[in-house]
């Protein structure tokens, strides 16, 4: 039920008007006069304003301006029987969300209180998902190792330095180069993500470059390469050490020129790309096994980030699990479960061969399969696997 706030110095008006929103629904509160009305606008979160323009103490402008400043977010719509077309595009500059003349058209009325309540809603929700973006996104976790690349994320973000992350799978290389990116002049520039491992290496080229119509049997049209969608902003090579020898060779290429080539073509196309790379293999010795350029190692290298497995940053588990379950609680729409200190520690001494990734599957589930209050015991029977326990009894 969403609430209205009605404000008109004519009693009859607000009479009227209560009826009529009442019966299609809507609680209605009334306000003599604009002060009134904004000592009300301040003490309750209404869902849309109707607010006369002509009153005593404070006009409906006055009204309209003080709160927007007070909430943006809430649309009001003015009614007024003194106005003119000036009046109206007045109004609608200093942020009202829509003008009507009295008497006001019923249905008209009705259209234009159900958009702003539409808008009221579309506003709610991008907040919340935002939210829920952002909360996704953050680091958490207060150990040395983390606080160190928390550390060098904010020194390197605003320069274009060359990044390599590696770490172990699900580590959450992932969630620095976003950081990278977040924190860079180019935040407002795209981030173009690219799996090299999930890509076949006779496609790879023309995933990152791109194609020309006709330039194999399948390329039906042009297509526009990762490296071109990314100009101007960040390209995120994840698991580049899954890249084909020729696909390196190119990538070298465009990091050294600045240029690349679509599949097919021959004009070479500029290209202001910052690269952040990660890899879950150790490069180098994949350097001496000739599966990867050393050329291309020293130009993605500039800076190295290595993200610890989640063994070697123990300390950081109870954050990590009241932050998982904030978000997986909020997820389900239920009550925000807790886990006891015994859980806590059962969780802090498992071994994570999953790292991040498996610690959200485990909150998850903990929080699907326990009671309120997660304990040792549910950590005992839902996350340590039974050939696991079956070793721990022989």
């Amino acid at each position: 039920m969403a609430n209205i706030l009605i404000i008109d110095d004519e009693k009859s008006i607000r009479k009227t008007l209560t009826e009529i929103l009442s019966y299609e629904g809507y609680k209605i509160d009334e306000a003599a006069d604009g002060a009134e009305g904004f000592k009300m606008f301040q003490a309750k979160t209404y869902d849309a304003v109707l607010c006369d323009i002509k009153m005593p103490k404070m006009d409906g402008l006055e009204f309209l301006e003080k709160a927007r400043e007070t909430n943006a977010d809430v649309p009001i719509i003015m009614v007024s029987g003194h106005g003119n077309i000036d009046t109206a595009v007045d109004a609608v500059k200093k942020g009202a969300f829509d003008y009507i003349s009295k008497p006001p058209d019923l249905n008209r009325l009705l259209i234009t209180l159900r958009n702003a309540l539409d808008k009221t809603t579309l506003v709610a929700e991008t907040k919340t998902l935002r939210k829920k973006v952002n909360k996704t996104q953050e680091m958490i976790g207060e150990s040395g190792p983390i606080s160190k690349i928390k550390e060098t994320i904010h020194k390197v973000a605003p320069t274009d330095a060359r990044v390599l992350v590696t770490g172990e799978n699900g580590a959450g290389k992932e969630l620095v180069a976003r950081w990278i990116h977040a924190y860079s002049n180019r935040a407002n520039g795209p981030l173009v993500e690219v799996n090299c491992a999930a890509i076949p290496s006779e496609l790879i080229e023309s995933e990152l470059f791109g194609h020309e119509k006709g330039s194999f049997t399948s390329a039906v049209k042009q297509r526009i390469g990762k490296f071109e969608q990314a100009s101007g902003g960040t390209l995120f090579l994840d698991e580049i050490g899954d890249m084909s020898l020729s696909a390196q060779a190119k990538v070298l290429r465009a990091l050294q020129e600045g240029k690349i080539t679509r599949v097919g073509g021959d004009k070479e196309i500029s290209v202001d790309v910052r690269v952040v790379a990660a890899t879950n293999k150790d490069l180098l010795k994949e350097v001496e096994d000739k599966n990867f350029r050393l050329d291309l190692y020293h130009r993605l290298s500039v800076i190295l980030i290595h993200v610890p497995s989640l063994n070697d940053r123990r300390d950081d588990i109870p954050l990590l699990v009241d932050h998982f379950l904030d978000l997986v609680c909020a997820e389900y729409g239920i009550a925000r479960k807790t886990a006891d200190k015994d859980a806590m520690k059962a969780l802090q001494h498992h071994q994570w061969t999953g790292n991040i990734r498996e610690l959200r599957n485990v909150v998850e589930r903990l929080v699907i399969l326990s009671g309120k209050t997660i304990t040792a015991d549910d950590v005992e029977n839902y996350v340590v696997p039974n050939h696991d326990k079956k070793k721990a009894t022989t």
